[in-house]
């Protein structure tokens, strides 16, 4: 019998998630668009930036605490927000709020979850939350009540994801013909539009290919809480975002899902720091699989990451217990990075400590 403490590596729980899942659950979550080149670059790329170590440095005292737009967590690792996830377990995303609390972290909230915010935060009042939202253009006033219900629960931001003006092609999904169940309810859709539907389906009728960058400056005016722009790639949209007031910004390829043969995030990283250039918070997200990887998104000018696979494998391994242990997994390791990096705390990774291998 596997157990929990026999898993040391995120690796070891994609494996074992595996093992458990239908195959069509686990290809829903673990799988990409197109060819899924980008879902490959994502990890590989990690691999071409090394670590440029400094010696005889007093790491006694090395801490990974952080603070994300003012807020202290424990660890530069966040939780990104993904459907279905009571799909991989019964508990869902109440189970992920509950480890992120434990741990000392956000957790972001899908708009597809198994909860609402106000359930989420009823079952983890202590707990540090975020909301994902898209921008519905045939119903902005169910958008607004999204937002609304996120701010009287307590939520601290919204993540606005604004790479999706359509939904792509996943062949994973096609070929298993797998789809999230019909009868499906989505307890933040029903409570947003007063009981008029909660289903995924009417949910992706009322998504349009139509905003704009007027629209976020409209959606950033009225919001009760900070918007975070997640789904930037260039510096382009980085320096657009920050002129149309978001308080931060993810480099995100959606996990390879949305867009195939877009760079993976770690090397568009660079470009949108320099574009950004300290005006607000640039956080990462798709293929961080090790504490090195973070801190690499670190030397790189990342705040802090969300992973949202690694969060999946252990939810799907063990429920709360699982998903903490992922989380600890990855604290120790950047912790030990930290210290063979020869810095004491998150806030000291610089430029100067990775550098591109050389082949």
């Amino acid at each position: 019998m596997t157990t929990l403490d026999s898993l040391i590596t995120v690796h070891d729980f994609e494996r074992r998630a595996r093992e458990l899942l239908p195959v069509g659950v686990h290809d829903f979550f673990a799988g990409g668009a197109g060819d899924e080149i980008t879902l490959a670059e994502s990890r590989a790329a990690f691999g071409r930036w090394h670590f440029r170590p400094r010696i005889l440095v007093d790491v006694s005292g090395t801490t990974t605490r952080t603070t994300v737009l003012g807020h202290e967590v424990a660890l530069p690792v966040l939780i990104a927000p993904f459907s279905v996830p009571h799909l991989a377990h019964p508990d869902g995303v109440r189970a992920i709020a509950r480890a992120a609390a434990a741990v000392g972290t956000t957790a972001c909230l899908s708009t597809l979850s198994d909860a609402s915010p106000r359930q989420v935060a009823a079952a983890v009042p202590d707990g540090s939350h975020w909301y994902q939202a898209y921008w519905f253009g045939r119903d902005t006033g169910l958008t607004r009540a999204l937002f609304e219900l996120a701010a009287e629960a307590g939520f601290k931001a919204i993540a606005l994801t604004v790479d999706t003006p359509r939904l792509s092609r996943r062949e994973r999904d096609l070929r298993n013909r797998w789809a999230p169940p019909a009868d499906m309810v989505v307890p933040s859709l029903l409570e947003a539009s007063g009981g008029r539907f909660g289903n995924p389906a009417e949910m992706v009728a009322r998504l349009t290919d139509t905003m704009t960058w007027q629209d976020l400056d409209d959606i950033v005016s009225w919001s009760p809480l900070p918007v975070v722009a997640k789904g930037i790639l260039t510096a382009e949209d980085a320096r657009l975002a920050v002129e149309h007031g978001v308080a931060a910004v993810v480099v995100s390829n959606h996990g390879g899902r949305q867009l195939d043969e877009v760079p993976a995030s770690i090397d568009a990283l660079p470009e949108v720091v320099e574009a950004v250039a300290g005006r607000v918070e640039v956080l990462l997200d798709s293929g961080v699989r090790r504490g090195s990887d973070v801190v690499k998104a670190l030397a790189l000018g990342a705040r802090a990451v969300l992973i949202g696979r690694p969060t999946l494998w252990g939810l799907a391994c063990g429920g709360q217990a699982g998903v903490e242990r992922v989380l600890e997994l990855l604290q120790i390791e950047v912790e030990l990075c930290l210290a063979l990096l020869g810095v004491t705390s998150p806030a000291e990774v610089t430029r100067a400590h990775v550098q591109p291998a050389r082949r």
